[in-house]
Order: structure tokens, then sequence, then C-alpha cells
């Protein structure tokens, strides 16, 4: 797409935003970037209950009039005349505008999702995260997995089991989406986030390795391997260059593993129950049975749970499972893996003092 283009707006940044508690008013909402994501985002907003979907606006007239023209709702070729109009927005233009247009729509007064990652650097990240607690407005993130059916399930498991290990693979063919950004800030970023959500401890000691196509200016492939300080270590791989999309995450526990396939929305428990020798013929025949349990997980949409999160949250003033600070955190250890996947060093707690319980620290996990 292209660059999206207007002057900053001029909304006194102190103003707080109005939260719609306890009122009938439908939410009046729009869409800025109608193309790969942005298009979704707009179909279930014409769906939801207690929701007006506005319009839409985005640098393609084409494309913009089109989806305007599905949903019956206006077109605006400047996203800023957008914003009078609407109570929230989503945001999914390209990872380098994030910022830009992100910052434009709090200033406004809007309450704004913007698509993972929330920002191009930690330090555009920042001035979001920061933008939105000036407003007092809702800022959400994103990182659609957290709403997934089998990530929500996996949650409960292993609430009830003592992990040794996780072990997630993002696996995708090539293509020209996302390729502004590497593997790590457009895939490897869900995972980062899935696994500071289920550890909650100190990232010690950090290794990764990368490479690319010849005509990349990015990474496409990605491995990373991180050390907690309880004892949890992680292996995360992410891959735009493999010929299957694969979306799992594993859970190596002390008396089970747990396998989430995010595509299949299956969850599978593997059990150890017996183990038994025996002897035939003078020799010893060694047999082990196993047990797999298979979760039951619901069919609810992951983008249709996550908008119905943000208006949940506009409407009570609840603050959002995954907000500036949440994806702050995940951007700031996706920069880390990035880095270190091209210079090659290793990272352990010794070298640098990192403060992970401060999220606005610049070198916050």
């Amino acid at each position: 797409m292209e660059e999206f283009t207007g002057v900053l707006s001029m909304v006194d940044r102190q103003q707080p935003l109005i939260l719609h508690k306890n009122t009938f008013d439908p939410i009046r909402m729009g869409v800025i970037g109608v193309g790969n994501m942005g298009q979704h985002h707009s179909r279930i907003l014409s769906l939801l209950k207690d929701v007006e979907l506005v319009g839409v606006s985005d640098v393609s007239v084409e494309r913009g009039i089109d989806i305007a023209s599905k949903y019956r709702v206006r077109f605006f070729e400047n996203y800023l005349d957008l914003l009078p109009h609407i109570d929230a927005v989503c945001i999914a233009v390209p990872t380098r505008l994030h910022h830009s247009v992100g910052i434009d729509c709090l200033n406004a007064g809007v309450h704004t999702l913007i698509e993972k990652p929330i920002a191009a650097s930690i330090t555009e990240a920042e001035s979001l995260v920061n933008a939105a607690a000036d407003s007092k407005g809702i800022l959400q993130v994103g990182h659609i997995e957290r709403f997934n059916p089998a990530f929500q399930e996996l949650s409960k498991v292993l609430k009830t089991e003592e992990v040794l290990a996780l072990e997630a693979h993002r696996m995708s063919p090539y293509s020209q989406r996302a390729n502004d950004v590497s593997v790590v800030l457009d895939l490897m970023i869900h995972d980062i986030d899935l696994l500071l959500e289920l550890v909650s401890s100190t990232v010690v000691k950090l290794t990764a390795s990368g490479s690319r196509r010849s005509n990349s200016d990015h990474l496409n492939y990605v491995t990373a391997t991180l050390g907690f300080a309880n004892g949890i270590v992680a292996t995360l791989t992410a891959s735009k260059v493999t010929h299957c999309k694969i979306r799992r995450l594993a859970a190596h526990c002390e008396n089970c593993l747990t396998e989430a396939d995010f595509l299949n929305n299956d969850i599978l428990i593997h059990r150890q129950t017996t183990a038994n020798y025996s002897t035939e013929y003078g020799q010893v025949w060694y047999r082990q049975d196993g047990l797999i349990e298979k979760v039951h997980t619901t069919k609810v949409e992951p983008l249709h749970a996550e908008l119905e999160h943000f208006v949940h949250c506009i409407r009570g003033g609840d603050q959002p499972s995954v907000g500036g600070v949440q994806a702050l955190k995940a951007l700031r250890l996706a920069s880390s893996i990035e880095q270190m996947a091209l210079d090659g060093k290793i990272w352990q707690q010794s070298d640098i003092n990192y403060q992970y319980l401060n999220p606005l620290s610049s070198k916050t996990f």
C-alpha cells in the first residue's frame, strides 16, 4: 500500500475519551486500511451487535470504494476525514505506518485497535503507549492468537500442569504479504506474545539464528531458544519459506505432552499410562501404553472474539487483554531476537541488567 498522507490532528492530547458505559447508543466504528486484514475487520464490524460501521479509508480508491459499497458505508480517501465521525477505529495499514496513523487516531479522541506488531520500532511503540495514557482511551493491539479457542483451552490445561518446556512452530510458504518486516515481526511475534502470557517469568538467556532468501531484505527463517528464570525453556521457529502452513504450540509437562494446533483448532494431551516388560522365548519385550485426550474447543472466529473484546473494553472501560504495554513487551523481545539472528551473538542476563517487571523500560522483555 502507498503512504497515507494528511496533516496531524490538532486535538488536545489531554482530553479524556468518553467511555460508552451503560448506554444503548451504538459504537460508531471505522477501518483504516482495507487490504488483506482490514477487509475482514470491516466484515465482522458490519455484523457486530451494538456497533455501527460508519466508514472505511484506504489509499487505494478502487479497493476502498469496493469495500465501502459492499457494506453500504462511506469511503474516505483521507483517513483524517473519517475520524470526526467515529468513536473507535481498527488500523490495518503496513507496519511502518502504525505509529503515524495510530497517533492521529488517539489524539483525535478515538479508541484504537492496531494490528500487530504495535509499531515498527520500540520508540514508536512507546510513543503510542504514552499517547493512549494521555488520552485515557483504549489502545488494543491485534495479537489475534490470544483469542484463538485452541489457545484459550491450552491456557486452562496448563494451569494444572508443571510446564518444563514450550515449543512453537509458525511456518508459511513464501508470499508477497507483509514483506516490509522480517519473519520475526510478521509471524514469530504471535508466539512471543503467547509465550510471555504463559510463562510469566524473566528471560535470562537468549540465542537466535536465521537466514533469508537471496532476493529478500529481511530474515525469512528464524529459530530462537529462550531460558526463563523459573527454569522453563522455549524454542520458537518461524518461517516464510516452508512449503506448507503450520501453526503449532507444544507444552512439554511433567505428566504429559500437550499440543495445540491453531489452524485446525485442536488440542491433544498425550499421557503415559503403563509400561511393562515381558519375557517370551528367551527375549525381553518392552511395552508402553499411552493415552491421547482430545480437548473440546469452540469454533469462534478469533478475529470476531478479538473485536468483541475491543467493544467490551470501550463499553466498560476495562483494559484490553493485549494492550499497548503487553504488545510493547512482545516487540522488545522480538527486536532482540531479530538483532541476535542478524549478528549471531548470545545474550545472557549477566550481560545487561534487564528489568522485566518494568514494562516501559527500553530494555524490558
